[in-house]
């Protein structure tokens, strides 16, 4: 019965068939071939709603509305302003101005694909007026965007604490050195490609000219209550004054005011698109997000994670090896499927295997999501790449062609995660 229920699954990906169905169809397909199988209708039903009651996943709803907030209000202009003051004249300041407004939108937002249209609406024209090229900005944007399920609050962690019981809080300080590290070697091949192929210094001089023209004091008055956000979404969790759930309700209080009455950039007649993009970006969330509960109870009662488990044992007997085999995994998953079903079924499978080889859950919680982040820009899923072909009209082929060696230096931050725990770890004490 394994095997078929495998087979029927990968086929439905194959044919195109939407993941929330292809999870909810494998999933009571056990149920239809015997009819002694626990899981039958009544019971997948149940366990598709009764994994939805979860006050921890009530976060990812409020992160989500409070992310598309933010972008109605222009924060990453904001953001990216502040920065651009500071490095925008020096070799590749410009590129890593976007790549550091990345970084601050993911703390904002929680969501890669989110990250890549709000900075990438503002910055992709930017950077082509100064001279940069188009292909390389667009892609530059879809990596850089990977940034934002990485550095907290991010809603990849809430749903790996969801699904293996670790602390939501724990992986969202576990998560700002990773963060940080990828922004670093993304902004060392930023600097190399600007020195190898030159920047148009008059454009960029002209547009840094203009920011510095406003005074440093006016433009961080401008930008001051961008960049207060991550300070109290965060604050608020480290602090303990709030959980995840209740910081991401604030996020989106505080969104509504800097947007309303701060910035004014939206007005209260905008706030019905707001609210309508939301719940069409959640809604399909939400079904995928119950079909996997679903769909992963069933791997359960299937004695999957066992089956994996005594199998990666006895073929495997080192740490390393096991690491890499899981490593080259994820990526191979993150390619076909999307994050959310991804982390749902395999996470139970998989932590208890690398728990055997004395892996802290926290740290391969973070090694997850760097694997899956890596999914964003490769194809065939690649939500980033069209995303980001989307706003620059730019072939996703020749976007995925020139986010190659920034994938590499995404690849190379990946290894040193996975294999200096250190790095995860080091803030949690």
């Amino acid at each position: 019965m394994l095997a078929v229920f495998a087979v029927v699954f990968i086929l439905l990906l194959l044919i195109g068939v939407p993941i929330s169905m292809a999870l909810g169809g494998a999933a009571l397909l056990p149920g239809l071939i015997n009819d002694t199988f626990t899981a039958g209708g009544e019971f997948i039903t149940r366990s598709m709603f009764g994994g939805l009651d979860s006050f921890l996943l009530l976060a990812i709803p409020m992160f989500v509305l409070s992310g598309i907030i933010m972008a109605k209000g222009g924060i990453s202009k904001k953001l990216f302003e502040v920065f651009a003051f500071f490095i925008g004249k020096r070799t590749a300041g410009m590129p890593c101005a976007v790549i550091v407004t990345c970084l601050f939108y993911g703390a904002i937002s929680g969501s890669s694909p989110a990250t890549v249209a709000a900075v990438g609406s503002m910055s992709i024209p930017m950077l082509v007026n100064m001279g940069y090229d188009k292909v390389f900005s667009t892609a530059l944007i879809a990596v850089s965007g990977g940034l934002g399920v990485i550095i907290p609050p991010s809603i990849p962690f809430i749903l790996y604490g969801s699904a293996s019981g670790a602390s939501v809080g724990k992986m969202f300080t576990a998560g700002i050195l990773p963060g940080f590290l990828i922004a670093f070697f993304l902004m060392g091949y930023a600097i190399a490609y600007c020195k190898r192929n030159g920047e148009d210094k008059d454009k960029i001089n002209y547009a840094v000219n203009g920011l510095r023209s406003k005074g440093f004091l006016k433009v961080l008055k401008e930008s001051f209550w961008a960049l207060l956000t991550p300070v109290i979404i965060l604050g608020c969790i480290y602090s303990g004054i709030a959980s995840p759930t209740e910081a991401a309700v604030i996020s989106v209080f505080y969104s509504l005011i800097i947007s309303l009455f701060i910035y004014k950039t939206l007005e209260f007649r905008d706030l019905w698109d707001v609210f309508t993009e939301a719940i069409k970006t959640y809604g399909p969330i939400l079904f995928i997000l119950s079909a996997a509960v679903a769909f992963s109870r069933v791997l359960n009662l299937l004695q999957v994670p066992q089956v994996s488990s005594e199998w990666i044992l006895s073929t495997f007997h080192s740490k390393i090896s096991v690491l890499l085999v899981i490593t080259v995994f994820l990526l191979i998953v993150g390619m076909f499927m999307e994050t959310t079903p991804a982390i749902l079924i395999i996470t139970p499978i998989l932590v208890p295997i690398v728990e055997q080889f004395g892996v802290d859950p926290i740290h391969f919680g973070i090694m997850m999501v760097v694997n899956l982040a890596i999914g964003f820009v490769t194809p065939p899923m690649g939500v980033n790449l069209f995303i980001a072909s989307s706003l620059s009209n730019v072939p996703v082929v020749q976007i995925t062609k020139k986010a190659i060696p920034l994938l590499l230096m995404f690849f190379v931050a990946l290894l040193l995660i996975t294999f200096v725990p250190q790095i995860s770890l080091l803030l949690l004490g």
